[in-house]
């Protein structure tokens, strides 16, 4: 799965995602781009799945209609790979235009 981390996103969350194409939006070129316009930018990249810690995300943009799925997560690190099984069996089962926020 091609997957985007959004700038809030530790960009080590990519190493906890192995068989999966996971670029930053930084390395895409897209560090100026608001979520909107990142989430339309990662549409048209291909992209399949958009992460975040953006929690606020829903609430800002209309994620109606979007084919892309979106994972809300936390910033800590040290949480995210507590629980890298747990981020891995999500990525690997989330549907396009999905909208998921993990608690932990």
């Amino acid at each position: 799965m091609k997957i985007l981390l959004d700038h809030c996103t530790p960009r080590q969350v990519a190493q906890l995602l192995p068989g999966h194409q996971v670029l930053t939006a930084f390395r895409m070129g897209w560090a100026d781009l608001d979520n909107g316009d990142l989430i339309t930018a990662a549409e048209g990249g291909s992209f399949e799945l958009f992460i975040t810690s953006d929690r606020r995300i829903r609430y800002q943009q209309n994620l109606t209609g979007r084919k892309i799925a979106i994972l809300v997560v936390s910033q800590d690190l040290q949480l995210l790979r507590e629980h890298k099984a747990e981020l891995l069996s999500v990525v690997n089962s989330i549907q396009p235009g999905a909208y998921r926020e993990q608690n932990w």
